[in-house]
């Protein structure tokens, strides 16, 4: 009697091994391949984000013909190793991205950026019109204030290579601002 119960206790422990092993595995896959969680550091994407948040990033659609105009980027950071940037995709490949008098323009029309805040300027620093190569994005921070954004006007187009995943959802704190990224 007592040998079967010790062969049912081993059973036991092998499937919750197995269980667990899997599971491993799965979050693995899920963490690596589908998306990720990340944080927000500082103010580079003011309004819009805070710091603190916590967010989503889905590396799924990457696979599936890159970011958008628009989308909420993390990216390596270029400057800084093992550091990441969030920010926002301005031009995609083959783009021209000029800034004239603190407004954005986008292949000679004014950017509408309903996500800056209202009267923001966005400063240049050595160079004011960027041509977006094939493979690259132009990106900045929504937060415009002077020195407030390492982006492409820093350190111009980024390699789509670099991006680890698009933001779309906030998931915490768990107040107004909860829920889908504009």
């Amino acid at each position: 009697m007592e040998e079967n119960n010790n062969k049912d206790v081993k059973k036991e422990v092998l499937e919750w091994i197995k269980s667990i092993g899997l599971a491993i595995v799965i979050a693995v896959f899920i963490k690596t391949f589908i998306f990720n969680t990340t944080y927000v550091l500082g103010n580079s994407m003011y309004p819009t984000l805070h710091e603190r948040d916590r967010l989503f990033a889905n590396k799924l659609s990457l696979y599936f013909g890159g970011p958008a105009r628009g989308d909420v980027v993390v990216l390596e950071a270029p400057d800084v190793p093992k550091k990441d940037y969030i920010k926002r995709v301005i031009g995609i490949e083959g783009d021209i991205v000029e800034i004239i008098d603190g407004k954005v323009y986008l292949n000679g029309s004014l950017l509408q950026e309903d996500y800056i805040e209202e009267g923001a300027y966005t400063h240049v620093y050595d160079q004011s019109k960027w041509l977006v190569p094939e493979g690259h994005v132009f990106v900045l921070g929504d937060n415009r204030d002077e020195g407030a954004s390492k982006d492409s006007r820093y350190f111009g187009c980024i390699s789509i290579k670099t991006i680890k995943g698009i933001t779309g959802f906030r998931y915490f704190p768990f107040d107004s601002r909860f829920g889908k990224i504009k």
